[in-house]
């Protein structure tokens, strides 16, 4: 065993990992807020309107990430005339495929909220966004967290399929590693209790916030 092939290529696996957490990160950010705002037009009174994006989430959640960034790569050029880049390819999947998984995870926490809530804010005098901002989501995203966390998990987990469009992660900058050394009982060993070490991180999260939750 040979770990100093970790410290050789520090830098080269510490690249891989920001581009994962970038991807994570502008994942989580923006497949919320559009998430958010799917969800509110999934709710809304426009039949049409609900229709059509509860139409694009089923469609986004029906089919696997890795078929949803070749779409992107190689349809945005064809749409915007134009080059856009691995990276630009990788996020734009990343928050609009999100954005499907939110825009559930969002809209079950509002329907889980009372309607005896709402009501009651009305009869206050609140109008329906004061209602929905002032009582509604603060109850709605306290029973979210749990299962926002659990989405990062998986986002950060899928991260890995960014090397279809050429896109070096930290795993794809592992296998890197492995090709200039053949050490991979080491590398794939040093990857998985990184992982480990993350996604065990995050798990806890999610038992504390349900605990909060339920309180």
């Amino acid at each position: 065993m040979d770990w100093s092939v970790i410290w050789k290529y520090r830098e080269l696996l510490a690249h891989g990992m920001v581009v994962s957490a970038l991807l994570v990160i502008t994942g989580m950010i923006g497949g919320m807020l559009v998430g958010a705002l799917l969800a509110l037009a999934r709710l809304s009174r426009f039949r049409t309107l609900a229709l059509l994006v509860g139409g694009y989430v089923t469609m986004i959640r029906s089919v696997p990430l890795i078929l949803v960034l070749f779409w992107f790569y190689f349809m945005l050029p064809l749409v915007t005339g134009q080059p856009m880049g691995a990276m630009t390819s990788a996020l734009t999947t990343f928050v609009l495929f999100e954005a499907a998984f939110y825009c559930e995870i969002f809209r079950a926490g509002i329907l889980a909220v009372p309607q005896g809530q709402s009501l009651a804010a009305a009869a206050t005098g609140l109008g329906n966004w004061q209602t929905l901002r002032l009582v509604i989501l603060p109850q709605a995203v306290a029973a979210m967290v749990p299962l926002l966390l659990n989405q990062a998990i998986i986002l950060f987990q899928d991260t890995s399929l960014v090397y279809v469009v050429a896109l070096r992660d930290f795993l794809t900058a592992a296998n890197v590693v492995v090709g200039l050394n053949e050490r991979p009982i080491e590398v794939y060993t040093f990857v998985a209790v990184v992982y480990l070490a993350i996604c065990y991180g995050v798990s806890l999260l999610v038992g504390r916030s349900k605990k909060a939750a339920l309180r």
